[in-house]
């Protein structure tokens, strides 16, 4: 690959993964909204959303599960927009998101075990956080990759 394409994979990479982000964003502040408004989630006949937002596993101490995505989803949107700006979060900051896109996906898969095996209903917008936060998992580990590989051949 050519130093101009190595060096536009990385911003291709914080793009795409805030893109997801700013996605999970509307999702979750969705979801956030049906639950703390108490009404029914617009499922159209797939899936079960209201058993799943309505379980005793969707709130940790009596908050929301998805406020708690909604908060995840903007911290990471904030880190990738400020990384350019802040020199501590062009070091740091793609190693935060990854830290924050891990604990989300392990979260996630958590609750896709209980809405299967516990709970036996589907909610498609869990289902659909679950893929955003994997998916900026996977952009993370790939932009941390492409930065050691970077460190290593200018070292």
């Amino acid at each position: 690959m050519s130093n101009s394409a190595d060096q536009a994979r990385p911003g291709r990479l914080r793009w795409v993964s805030a893109v997801l982000a700013a996605l999970g964003v509307l999702d979750s502040a969705y979801l956030t909204w049906v639950k703390l408004a108490n009404t029914r989630a617009f499922c159209s006949g797939v899936g079960d959303c209201d058993a799943v937002n309505s379980s005793v596993y969707s709130e940790v101490r009596g908050v929301p599960i998805a406020l708690l995505g909604l908060g995840v989803y903007l911290l990471i949107l904030g880190l990738l927009a400020l990384e350019r700006r802040l020199p501590i979060l062009a070091e740091f900051g793609p190693l935060a998101v990854f830290g924050l896109a891990l604990t989300g996906t392990l979260y996630s898969a958590y609750l896709t075990y209980v809405e299967l095996f516990v709970l036996y209903a589907v909610c498609p917008y869990c289902v659909v956080s679950a893929l955003l936060i994997t998916g900026i998992l996977v952009l993370a580990v790939a932009r941390l990759l492409h930065g050691s590989r970077a460190a290593s051949s200018a070292g």
